[in-house]
């Protein structure tokens, strides 16, 4: 209140009045927009959907808004089906945090040839801005720690756990929210009753200690040993999953740390299936009688190399050569240009071999120059270089184990199995010229009188052909070019194929008429999209189904609109071909029950090294 007696106290204000309403009107309501944008997430449950250049499906909006947001702190796995859309899930995710202000920092973190296509994607779906981890950012980083000086980071899991500078400056960071895809990589087994961690596995349990929130993205994250999957299941929680699995005695509910969701049940909006329905067939062959009598006889050197092996002290040098020798045998069934490259390999490299030793050791042993640690020190378990590795690095891997590793004890004892070689090489050479290749001329058959193989105009649909080896690669891509008729019609990609040009490659298979067939390893089994094409042949089938899945996964994806065609390729009266034909026979009505049954199966077959009864 105030009186005549005051006025001798007023005076009139001419400026900072806090309410003036003089501002210019466009800046107000820019203003007022960016503060309802802020608090948007109060009134607008789904802001990081509507704000975001994606369409997302049910499955997707559940698995964001029921399944993780509502965590706090979020550990989690989401294990849905491979081409479910994992990345745009996990967008959605940091998406909304951030909006919320739940997050501020965030790394995401993924294999070497994904990291680009997870920095893409988050810009050009989510407008996010996430900059590529490299070792140049150390050196001109002014803290002389990036991980603390970038907000928002993409990194590749094997240039992480392989550097252990890297890791103590990520020691020192903190995060919000770290996502790591493909993290089946993150894996541990039991060696006996010791845990085998890889160095991916210790760099996951780094990362869990330094985040807030921890999301694990896997298709696969079960292979088919329940100890192992605990084991993984204990990057989320390493209380809950303390200890040793005892089959019947220690069963752990996981149904709030994991999201699993099968294609079968993933819906659209109007409650019609997301994805078209997948048919395999298995293409069975028998083998000619040059091809039977090549297969008997390495066969045999198998057989007896790996009793040679059995009697090794050594127990690492014994796994390595069980480990060789097993690989030469799958070769045997991939094709015979592959058996004869590497029994030709093999002998030279042996031959050369006995040279160096020669001069260096005059007739001493062997067996102290030639340890694991000279194919590099991957694993305690050499059987599980195939899940510790990249597909690239892996392909690099057992070339050289295949080369190299030999049960030979003395110059003598090597010069002995040289000799062997040189036979088989030359057995395999006549196979090869002799132009007797039953399983190229079941696939050419499948190219040339499968209706589905065919399209309107009668020219070759799109498809897309895997094998596990690089010389059967190479030999079909000559053989189909040959069948086609045209030299622009087939493209590869392997391990040896830089990440650049398999960019190209995949452009080229999506949008060139005259590109028909794309030949690859399993280094095209992740983060490739190619639901353009509907057609897939296994010319050789891996022993890990999960890979089987991953693969089948490339066409079987979201936006695929035609019922998708698998063959595999199979030879009936081949080892590889008794166990396969069993295992299609048993759990051919359900996809699920055989990928279980036949992980634990070859992971049975490996830990006895037993290929020869396999």
């Amino acid at each position: 209140m105030l009186f005549r007696t005051d006025e001798a106290n007023l005076s009139l204000a001419e400026a900072g009045r806090p309410w003036a309403f003089d501002a210019p009107g466009e800046e107000f309501k820019l203003a007022a927009e960016a503060y309802r944008i802020n608090l948007a997430h109060l009134f607008d449950p789904m802001m990081a959907v509507h704000t975001s250049n994606v369409e997302p499906l049910p499955h997707q909006i559940t698995a964001v808004y029921e399944s993780m947001l509502p965590r706090q702190p979020l550990r989690y796995v989401l294990a849905d089906d491979p081409g479910a859309g994992k990345t745009i899930m996990a967008g959605l995710f940091i998406r909304e945090l951030l909006m919320r202000a739940d997050a501020k920092r965030v790394l995401i973190v993924a294999p070497g040839s994904l990291v680009e296509q997870w920095q893409d994607e988050m810009f050009e779906k989510f407008g996010l801005s996430f900059t590529l981890f490299s070792r140049e950012q150390v050196e001109q980083s002014r803290s002389g720690n990036p991980f603390d000086d970038i907000d928002l980071m993409v990194a590749r899991v094997d240039q992480l756990s392989r550097a252990e500078d890297l890791q103590e400056k990520l020691r020192l960071s903190q995060w919000d929210l770290i996502v790591v895809d493909e993290a089946h990589k993150l894996s541990a087994s039991y060696f006996g009753n010791k845990v085998n961690k890889t160095k991916r596995f210790l760099l996951g349990e780094l990362l869990g200690s330094i985040t807030r929130h921890f999301l694990l993205m896997t298709a696969t994250p079960h292979n088919g040993k329940e100890e192992d999957f605990q084991l993984f299941m204990s990057l989320l929680d390493s209380d809950r999953f303390y200890g040793k699995f005892r089959d019947g005695a220690h069963k752990v509910d996981v149904t709030d740390l994991m999201r699993r969701m099968v294609k079968e049940d993933l819906l659209k909006f109007d409650g019609s299936p997301l994805f078209p329905e997948r048919r395999a067939r298995t293409a069975n062959y028998k083998l000619s009688d040059p091809e039977a009598a090549l297969y008997a006889a390495v066969t045999d050197y198998v057989k007896e190399e790996m009793n040679r092996a059995d009697q090794l002290q050594d127990g690492a040098r014994k796994g390595t050569v069980g480990f060789a020798l097993t690989a030469l045998q799958r070769r045997l069934a991939s094709s015979p240009e592959a058996i004869y490259q590497s029994l030709r390999r093999r002998s030279n490299k042996l031959k050369r071999r006995v040279e160096d030793e020669k001069l260096r050791q005059r007739g001493q042993s062997l067996a102290e120059t030639q340890g694991p640690n000279g194919f590099g020190n991957v694993s305690d378990d050499i059987w599980e270089s195939a899940d510790a590795l990249s597909p690239d690095d892996y392909e690099n891997f057992e070339e050289a184990v295949v080369d190299q590793a030999t049960a030979a004890q003395t110059i003598q004892e090597l010069e002995a199995e040289i000799i062997i070689l040189e036979g088989l090489e030359e057995q395999a050479r006549q196979v090869v010229h002799s132009g007797q290749d039953r399983k190229w001329d079941e696939l050419s058959k499948l190219l040339q009188n499968t209706p589905e193989m065919r399209d309107a105009d009668g020219r070759q649909r799109k498809l897309i052909i895997f094998t596990e080896h690089r010389d059967t690669l190479n030999y079909l891509a000559v053989k189909i070019r040959g069948l086609i008729g045209n030299e622009e019609s087939v493209v590869m990609i392997h391990g040896g194929v830089k990440r650049e040009d398999r960019r190209k490659v995949q452009e080229l298979f999506r949008n060139d008429p005259s590109t028909r067939v794309l030949l690859a390893t399993d280094a095209a089994g992740e983060g490739v999209n190619l639901q353009n094409a509907n057609l897939m042949v296994n010319y050789d089938l891996p022993w890990n189904p999960n890979r089987l899945e991953q693969r089948f996964g490339r066409i079987h994806r979201i936006g695929q609109t035609e019922v998708c065609h698998l063959w595999n390729m199979v030879a009936a009266e081949t080892r590889e071909g008794d166990v396969f034909q069993r295992l299609f026979e048993n759990w051919k009505s359900s996809a699920r029950r055989w990928a279980v049954a036949c992980s634990t199966f070859s992971a049975k077959c490996s830990r006895t090294r037993a290929s020869k009864t396999c």
